[in-house]
């Protein structure tokens, strides 16, 4: 089953996330301009004066017409988005292009800027490491029980030389397929799954392609560039008796199929990532080396007071990052030339009201950053957090040198024809993991 009849949800039309680099800016007296009726089409304005990628609204943005949306979180019928559901967030975008390049610019409203991605905190009661959740958490009777600590993200999805037929009609939905029960032929005898705690992306053929623009704030934010993606088939339904199974078509630029599992449902393998993007800060060790095992984060940048990340760089030779090389039962980490105890104060620990509550100054970042490379550095992109929203302009070129059909190519339409008219969707995340707001079945039509 589709997404589109069960989940409405829509990491499959989350493929732009445009949130660069936000932390460090200071254009922040810019007011978000929201006002212009809403419609589903975008047009882009050619242009002689491209925009300069920084994140301010300069003049050559005035005359391009602005696409006015609320995105709306759905009701998938199965609690994945519980705490969210029809939330709406309002935004608007606008585009242009010129012989070379195609620009966008988004303005979301949003009061609270959210890039931290599940730092670490110290409970004092139990004497243990922990992280934020990514997502709002609740208890049986529904009651959030702590905010979440998740992104604040955007994200596009478009149709690679319109292969995907649905996609013209149902954007977003025509990927996303989930939650759908499926038969288990991996044991004797074969049993049914209800497949209820996964979500899976896949196209419906293997033909079928979309480009996925994304960008999290730990991957590529900082860099000032998006995480281009692509989907696929990956199996899809088509694999022995597996509908909407474990098939996930959703997959980093420059990965390819590499060859097939040998077990059922035998679903394509891919090729393996160069290092780049985001890791999760974390490791194992045993309570004064001999204890029971926790979890702890792996790299701490000591005395370091409000940081969102720790980058790769830090952590190599020379860096400011150090690796905790043991924990106490008491909590106390250690680290060549240091510990860290963080009973003292309430620099590692929960502050505030319980449930909506900040954090220490010096909460450990949950991940460790590196810039996207090769095809998916494609799209440079920066953001800037104005107190009030975000601004988020971006460009990529029309066509890009990718040859291996992960890349929309503007320049190429259904027909043959030069800058036919694109369908597409927008996906925004609101200081949460997967949970998000959906506009699907927008057009992009270009000023000839």
């Amino acid at each position: 089953m589709k997404l589109f009849k069960s989940l409405n949800f829509w990491v499959a039309s989350t493929i732009l996330l445009m949130i660069g680099y936000a932390i460090s800016c200071t254009k922040n007296d810019q007011v978000l301009d929201l006002g212009t009726p809403s419609t589903n089409e975008l047009y882009s304005l050619k242009t002689s004066a491209a925009p300069a990628i920084d994140g301010s609204i300069d003049a050559a943005w005035e005359n391009a017409t602005k696409l006015n949306f609320t995105a709306t979180v759905p009701d998938p019928g199965n609690n994945l988005f519980s705490g969210y559901i029809n939330e709406g967030y309002k935004g608007t975008l606008r585009s242009m292009y010129d012989n070379d390049y195609i620009y966008f610019l988004a303005e979301i409203v949003d009061a609270e800027k959210s890039v931290k991605s599940a730092p670490w905190y110290f409970n004092p009661t139990t004497k243990r490491w922990a992280q934020e959740p990514t997502a709002r958490t609740f208890n049986s009777s529904g009651v959030m029980t702590r905010e979440g600590w998740g992104e604040d993200k955007l994200a596009f999805l478009w149709n690679i030389d319109n292969s995907t037929a649905k996609f013209n009609s149902q954007t977003c939905y025509a990927s996303c397929h989930i939650f759908t029960p499926y038969v288990d032929y991996s044991v004797t005898p074969a049993v049914p799954k209800s497949n209820a705690s996964s979500g899976n992306h896949y196209t419906n053929g293997v033909n079928e392609k979309l480009d996925q623009w994304w960008l999290h704030p730990n991957r590529g934010f900082f860099f000032d560039n998006m995480d281009d993606n692509y989907q696929d088939w990956a199996g899809g339904p088509a694999v022995t008796n597996l509908v909407g199974g474990s098939g996930n078509g959703r997959h980093f630029d420059d990965l390819v199929v590499s060859g097939a599992s040998t077990t059922w449902p035998f679903a394509p393998t891919y090729t393996s990532d160069a290092t780049q993007g985001s890791f999760n800060n974390r490791q194992n060790l045993k309570l004064d080396d001999t204890g029971s095992v926790v979890t702890v984060p792996l790299w701490v940048v000591p005395n370091e007071s409000n940081y969102d990340f720790i980058k790769v760089t830090d952590t190599l030779s020379g860096g400011r990052a150090v690796k905790i090389t043991n924990v106490s039962s008491t909590g106390i980490l250690t680290y060549v030339g240091g510990t860290i105890d963080p009973s003292v104060g309430t620099d590692y620990q929960r502050i505030g009201d319980p449930v909506t509550g900040g954090i220490g100054a010096k909460s450990i970042p949950g991940v460790i950053i590196a810039p996207v490379l090769r095809g998916r550095a494609d799209i440079n992109c920066v953001s800037i957090f104005t107190g009030s929203g975000w601004i988020y302009e971006l460009k990529r070129l029309l066509k890009t040198s990718d040859v291996l059909k992960q890349d929309i190519d503007f320049t190429k339409g259904k027909d043959g024809d030069q800058l036919a008219d694109q369908p597409f969707g927008v996906a925004i995340f609101n200081k949460s993991n997967y949970q998000h707001a959906i506009k699907p079945n927008l057009l992009l039509k270009f000023e000839k």
